[in-house]
């Protein structure tokens, strides 16, 4: 017992996970889930499935969420480092709208958990970087909703990014400080704003 710690961030709903770790000359060892830890923390979540995916620098992915079978989901970065981003779209929420970002990396070893209701994205920092999650419900084709990354009603502050805003999600005109393109897929760059965006009944 008490081999994860548990933080609830300022919006509710999103938790800092932070495992311990032992290591010595041969390397490490931790534990990345513990039922009994996050029961504890007071989460009682049961994870259906484990993704995992590969990006380069500069691929921002989201920002995600699926309308009707909405997922919780426990993020890490097992190589790399990404900035990850969740924004509440629950409209009985006191935070409505606003964003939390935390910057994960296989140094850090923190992990992310988004609860249902949120849009969830993330910034690849590192020339690359390999993502971990698990979910609290599976993929259903056709129920996958989206926002605007750059939505300047929400005003996420992607780090390392420079750019203006030209009134879309289009990538056009953003780039890395060093230079690295912005890439985000088609559809990511086409979803609408806030105020035009599906909410979470709550």
């Amino acid at each position: 017992m008490g081999q994860i710690k548990v933080t609830k961030c300022p919006i509710e709903g999103l938790y800092i996970i932070e495992p311990t770790v032992h290591g010595d000359s041969r390397g490490y060892f931790m534990e990345t889930y513990n039922q009994n830890d996050m029961h504890e923390a007071g989460l009682d979540m049961v994870f259906v499935q484990d993704n995992q995916s590969m990006s380069k620098k500069g691929v921002l992915r989201g920002l995600h969420f699926q309308k009707e079978y909405p997922q919780g989901k426990l993020v890490r970065v097992i190589k790399g480092r990404v900035f990850d981003v969740a924004v509440d779209l629950r409209s009985g929420s006191e935070t409505y709208g606003k964003w939390y970002g935390v910057e994960l990396t296989e140094e850090n070893k923190k992990q992310f958990y988004i609860s249902e209701g949120f849009a969830h994205g993330f910034l690849v920092l590192s020339d690359e970087a390999e993502f971990c999650y698990k979910v609290t419900d599976f993929y259903h084709p056709g129920d996958e909703g989206g926002l605007a990354w750059n939505d300047p009603e929400i005003g996420v502050e992607w780090p390392e990014v420079c750019g203006e805003y030209q009134g879309t999600a289009s990538a056009e005109g953003y780039k890395m400080q060093d230079g690295t393109e912005l890439t985000l897929s088609d559809k990511d760059q086409k979803w609408a704003g806030l105020k035009d965006t599906f909410k979470f009944e709550k």
